[in-house]
């Protein structure tokens, strides 16, 4: 039945020219490239401790995530049947296995999050961000590139997530001992998660010319990239608590400019910087895992830094 719902929406990409393909990939990629770089303005600019939820949930959504998927290894929809035939360039460019959905966790983490926080503030922010999650998800079959099972569960393990974060924060908030505990427990979970996805088996078919279907190497590269974007969220946190203590510079004039110059580093980090010299060292392992916890520290200890200096300066 999923197979013949994805064909049907096929069907009408097919009929219609693929006229709405480029708006659903847009939405896709927003998703998963822009989206969620929105936690660390949050963190910078508006609102430390709900910049703090939406990075923790990031990253304990892309852990989670790794670990079902990698637990599944459900196949993608083309390799399940060959009538399937993804929009644009998919099936070279998708990572991971099918199941849950990436895209749609992400967005249930990052427009989840915002409506929570909007909705005694604006609450047509928090309506738009609902349609928006629904949406991204619907983008996902209506591109042939995950299965409606795949984009319902992905969706519901991001709210779940959100819904536990925001419980969690709420209760730990201001108990610095209690936070401690939770970074060593965040960081054996790490090293336990590496070693269950590096040492369980994987399935291995083959096509008819003899070929790997999928090769789990490669599906592993997302969860590395979680773990290394964890651990220095965990390690991050842990320094601000004792050491840097940000506090932000509201009604600073340097501030908004400071904020859009460290979304474009970060930015130009993990699109054109870390895949040019880190990963393209140490590997799309541990080279996504450095790159990510580099890129996560920067954001936590390094920058605010910068914005205090720069924001203390006489202006």
């Amino acid at each position: 039945m999923d197979i013949q719902y994805l064909l049907f929406l096929q069907g009408i990409r097919e009929a219609t020219g693929g006229f709405f393909d480029e708006f659903f990939n847009a939405l896709s990629k927003f998703a998963v490239d822009i989206l969620p770089f929105l936690p660390y303005i949050i963190f910078w600019c508006v609102d430390k401790k709900w910049g703090y939820r939406f990075i923790a949930a990031t990253w304990i959504g892309e852990v989670v995530n790794g670990i079902i998927k990698l637990s599944v290894c459900a196949y993608r929809p083309w390799i399940r049947s060959a009538e399937i035939e993804p929009a644009g360039d998919s099936k070279t460019a998708a990572t991971g296995y099918s199941f849950p959905s990436g895209h749609s966790v992400v967005s249930a983490l990052h427009y989840g999050n915002t409506a929570a926080w909007q909705w005694n503030r604006r609450r047509w922010i928090s309506v738009v961000c609902i349609v928006l999650i629904l949406l991204t998800g619907f983008s996902r079959n209506f591109l042939g590139v995950h299965t409606p099972q795949d984009v319902i569960v992905g969706i519901t393990e991001g709210l779940v997530l959100v819904t536990v974060i925001g419980i969690v924060s709420k209760k730990i908030e201001g108990k610095e001992k209690v936070q401690n505990i939770l970074t060593v427990i965040g960081i054996l979970a790490i090293v336990a998660t590496i070693l269950y996805i590096t040492l369980k088996p994987y399935p291995m078919d083959y096509n008819e010319e003899g070929k790997l279907l999928v090769d789990p190497k490669k599906m592993m590269n997302d969860c590395f990239k979680g773990c290394g974007g964890l651990l220095a969220f965990l390690i991050g946190s842990f320094v601000d608590r004792y050491f840097i203590r940000y506090e932000i510079p509201s009604g600073s004039s340097n501030l908004p400019i400071l904020a859009c110059v460290g979304f474009a580093l970060m930015l130009a980090w993990k699109e054109l910087f870390a895949p040019a010299t880190i990963v393209s060292l140490l590997g799309s392992h541990w080279g996504n895992f450095i790159a990510m916890f580099i890129m996560v520290l920067f954001a936590i200890i390094a920058w605010p830094l910068v914005i205090r200096k720069a924001c203390t300066e006489k202006e």
